[in-house]
């Protein structure tokens, strides 16, 4: 990797479906190790330039770069080698409820690095401490945890892997303020700990303050500001103000149906 080279890069991506133009020319780089915190509102691409970094969706236009490489039109094996670099934290945990606890954790370790299940248990249970859980939480079924413990094991299956790169995918949604603030803060530590580099999307800008190094915010599938999180308060962007402050009032427009 060259130095002063983006852990990941992102330049002129363009998707759509149909007619539905998602990502228009979307721009946007993370250094290695720091965290980047994209908000925008719903249907504004967040979620779908994660699926273009992660592969899931082609871009039809564009490039993406991890560490200077192209990703884009990787073949299959390439791809699945990449994909162990990185861990992901989803929107609403999405725990398998087949599986206790400990062999969520474990899921990537056993089906994708095929570590023995005796090794990937071991690993299971450390990640499981590192994010306030204990042993006991790992025998359980995820029917039988809180809406917050079920996050807190999504996290340490996102971390298992001690990956170097982090997707967090609406972390703190349906969670109380005070829980939401505990994952922010666990986030905020395995990062740390791992000098992993984090990519988040959230509506939360308690969340996004808190955890970000950068924020950058999309708009009609386009990055229309970008600085550091201590800054978003006074970013002299109408479109950020508006949205940070939640106000119906502004520059982005929202279709409701009047009756």
């Amino acid at each position: 990797m060259a130095s002063g080279t983006p852990h990941i890069a992102l330049s002129g991506v363009r998707k759509t479906f149909g007619r539905k133009v998602v990502l228009d020319g979307l721009d946007l780089s993370v250094d290695r190790g720091k965290s980047l915190v994209i908000i925008g509102g719903s249907g504004s691409g967040k979620s779908v330039s994660l699926k273009c970094i992660l592969g899931l969706i082609r871009p039809d236009e564009g490039s993406i770069k991890i560490d200077g490489m192209e990703t884009v039109g990787l073949k299959a094996r390439a791809r699945d080698q990449l994909l162990r670099r990185f861990g992901m934290l989803f929107q609403g945990a999405a725990l398998f409820d087949s599986l206790p606890v400990w062999e969520n954790v474990a899921f990537g370790l056993i089906q994708g690095k095929k570590m023995p299940r005796a090794k990937a248990r071991e690993i299971a249970f450390e990640k499981l401490a590192q994010v306030g859980l204990g042993s006991e939480v790992g025998e359980l079924s995820p029917a039988e945890l809180s809406g917050g413990m079920q996050k807190r094991v999504g996290l340490a299956r996102a971390i298992a892997g001690d990956p170097e790169i982090i997707f967090f995918d609406e972390p703190t949604t349906g969670l109380d303020p005070i829980m939401a603030d505990v994952i922010n803060d666990l986030i905020r530590d395995c990062v740390t700990r791992l000098g992993a580099t984090a990519i988040s999307i959230t509506h939360d800008m308690a969340s996004a303050r808190k955890i970000a190094d950068t924020i950058s915010m999309i708009y009609k599938g386009r990055i229309i500001w970008t600085g550091p999180a201590s800054t978003i308060d006074n970013s002299g962007n109408p479109y950020v103000d508006q949205f940070i402050n939640g106000r119906a009032e502004g520059p982005i427009k929202m279709d409701v149906l009047k009756p």
